[in-house]
C-alpha cells in the first residue's frame, strides 16, 4: 500500500467541545474497508469527498513498514435532524473544526492494529511558512486542534508528522453524524460498566453492568466528559472501549464479509467522509483485506504519555504536554511495527512515610475513578520548602494527571492539607482523598474538574491507590490494552 500527498477551515469561540470521533472515525476504516470485493468497494469509494491532505508537504519523516491512518473527527450536528439535536443535547452552531485525533497502525504482516489517541489540546509549535493565499505566517506555538483550523488537512497531516515523527500514509476525515448512523447500521453496539454511568451535559444514563447502545445513545456515551475528573481523558477511554466493541461487533456481526449488508452500512455514512486522494478503492480493497486477519486480542488502544495536563502557553491557553521520553518510545515502536508495551510499573513510594513494620505491605487502595482520570493541582501551605514538587511527582507516579508546580504554588501555611473539588466530580475526589489520608475536603462550586490540593504541615505521605476497571498506565495517560480486554464478556 503506497503513501499519497495535502490543506483548510474552523472557527473560533469557546464552545463545548465535541470531539468525540475516535470511534466513528476508525468505524468507516473498518466499515469502509471490507475485503468484500472491487466492484461494491469502488462504488462507495467513489462517494468519498477527496481533500489534498499531503499536497506541497516536505521534510517528511521517511515511510517505515506497515501503514499509517490519520483519522481526524469534525462537528456535524447540521446534519442531525432539530429533534435528535434536542434529544440528545447537541445545542449551539456546527463549529466545523477538529477535536479529536487518532493515528491507526495496521502492521506490515497484517496481523496487529494499534489505535493511538491524540489528546486535542496537546502543544506544539507550526515552523514558519507560506500559507495557501501566499502570506508569510512566523513560527508560533498552538493546540494540535487548531492546526485543522488554521490551515486544514495539510497542516494537521504536518504537526502531527512533526510531533510523531511517523509518516502518515493515508489521511481520514469524518463528522459525527455518521457515527449515529454506523452505530444503528450495524444493530447497535455493547458497552459495560462497573457502576452506573449519569451526565447531565449529554443526557447520558446508564445503569451498571452492559447495555447496547443505538446510535444515539452511543454519541452520549463518547461525548460525555463529566462523569469524573478526567475530563479528555476519561473520554478517550470510553471512546477506545467503544471502538474495540464496535469493531468486534463489525466482524462478529458478518457486516465485512457480507456484500450486501456491507453496502447499507458503508453507503449510510460515506456522505460524510473525506479522505486524502490516495485513498482509492484499491486501497480501501487492500486495508479490507488486511483487516479481515485482526481479532480484539490483536488490536492495542492506547494514548500519548502526559507529562503535564495543564501546561499554561502564552496567548494559546492550557495545553497538554506530552512526556517526551514515552512519547519517544511509543512512536519508535509504530516507526518498528513493533507492539506498544508498557514495561511493568515501580511499586509506588510513600513521601516521607515511614516503611511498613514486619507484616505490613500497605496494599493500594482501590477506588472507584482510576487515578488516571483524575487531575490534580498540588499547592504548598505546609512550610516546607519543595513539597510541592515533591508530591506532584509522587501522585504522578500513583498514576494521576497532575497540572506540575509552579512559581506560585506556595501558599499562606495552614496545618491541615485540604482537598478542594467541585461538587460535579465528587466521586473523583474520593481518589484524591484516599491517596492523602487524613486530608480535609471543602466542596467549591465553579472549580471544574481538577482537583486542589494544599497541603498543609500534617502531611505524611501519598498512598498507592488503584482504579477498580483497569490497570494504570506507565505514565500520566491511558494504558495500553488490547481490544478482548475492554469488550463485554459476554461477546467476547
Amino acid at each position: 500500500m503506497t503513501a499519497p500527498r495535502s490543506s483548510r477551515p474552523r472557527p473560533a469561540g469557546h464552545r463545548p467541545q465535541w470531539g468525540k470521533r475516535v470511534a466513528m472515525g476508525a468505524a468507516v476504516v473498518v466499515l469502509c474497508t471490507g475485503g468484500i470485493g472491487h466492484a461494491v468497494v469502488t462504488g462507495i469509494g467513489d462517494g468519498i469527498k477527496r481533500v489534498d491532505a499531503f499536497e506541497g508537504l516536505s521534510d517528511r519523516p521517511g515511510g517505515g513498514r506497515g501503514t499509517n491512518v490519520l483519522l481526524v473527527g469534525t462537528d456535524g450536528r447540521d446534519k442531525i435532524t432539530a429533534a435528535d439535536r434536542q434529544r440528545y443535547r447537541l445545542g449551539g452552531a456546527p463549529c466545523h473544526c477538529t477535536d479529536t485525533m487518532m493515528l491507526v497502525h495496521l502492521s506490515a504482516d497484517h496481523d496487529r492494529a494499534t489505535v493511538v489517541s491524540l489528546p486535542r489540546d496537546t502543544y506544539t509549535e507550526i515552523p514558519e511558512r507560506t500559507d495557501e493565499t501566499g502570506r508569510f505566517r512566523p513560527a508560533h506555538a498552538l493546540k494540535l486542534n487548531a492546526a485543522y483550523a488554521e490551515g486544514g488537512p495539510g497542516l494537521t497531516v504536518r504537526s502531527v508528522e512533526r510531533l510523531t515523527g511517523v509518516h502518515v500514509d493515508h489521511y481520514m476525515e469524518v463528522d459525527f453524524s455518521s457515527f449515529m448512523k454506523t452505530v444503528d447500521a450495524v444493530g447497535g453496539v455493547q458497552v459495560c460498566t462497573v457502576r452506573p454511568l449519569r451526565d447531565t451535559y449529554t443526557g447520558l444514563d446508564l445503569p451498571a453492568g452492559t447495555s447496547t447502545l443505538d446510535g444515539g445513545r452511543a454519541l452520549q456515551y463518547v461525548r460525555s466528559r463529566h462523569l469524573d475528573g478526567a475530563a479528555d481523558l476519561g473520554r478517550m477511554q470510553r471512546q477506545q472501549r467503544f471502538l474495540a466493541s464496535l469493531m468486534h461487533k463489525a466482524a462478529s456481526g458478518g457486516v465485512l464479509l457480507n456484500p450486501v449488508k456491507f453496502q447499507d452500512v458503508a453507503s449510510s455514512v460515506i456522505g460524510s467522509v473525506r479522505a486524502d486522494r490516495g485513498f482509492g478503492p484499491d486501497e480501501l480493497v487492500g486495508l479490507g483485506q488486511a483487516m479481515r486477519n485482526l481479532t480484539p486480542a490483536s488490536s492495542e488502544f492506547t494514548s500519548v504519555p502526559i507529562a503535564v495536563a495543564d501546561f499554561p502557553v502564552p496567548n494559546v491557553g492550557s495545553t497538554v504536554k506530552w512526556d517526551d521520553a514515552g512519547a519517544a518510545k511509543l512512536f519508535q515502536a509504530l516507526r518498528e511495527d513493533r507492539p506498544v508495551n508498557t514495561a511493568p510499573r515501580a511499586p509506588h513510594q510513600a513521601v516521607d512515610a515511614k516503611p511498613p513494620g514486619p507484616g505490613e505491605e500497605r496494599p493500594p487502595t482501590t477506588v472507584e475513578v482510576a487515578p488516571e482520570q483524575v487531575r490534580v493541582q498540588v499547592l504548598n501551605g505546609s512550610g516546607r520548602a519543595g513539597l510541592a514538587r515533591t508530591v506532584d511527582a509522587a501522585l504522578r507516579a500513583a498514576g494521576f494527571t497532575t497540572t506540575g508546580v509552579t512559581d506560585g504554588s506556595t501558599q499562606p501555611a495552614r496545618a491541615h492539607t485540604l482537598i478542594t473539588y467541585d461538587p460535579r466530580w465528587d466521586r473523583s475526589v474520593r481518589s484524591v482523598a484516599a491517596a492523602l489520608p487524613g486530608a480535609q475536603l471543602r466542596a467549591v462550586p465553579g472549580q471544574g474538574p481538577a482537583m486542589r490540593v494544599t497541603l498543609g504541615k500534617d502531611f505524611t505521605e501519598v498512598h498507592a491507590v488503584r482504579g477498580q476497571e483497569q490497570p494504570r498506565p506507565r505514565r500520566a495517560g491511558l494504558p495500553v490494552v488490547t481490544g478482548d480486554q475492554v469488550v463485554c464478556p459476554e461477546t467476547a
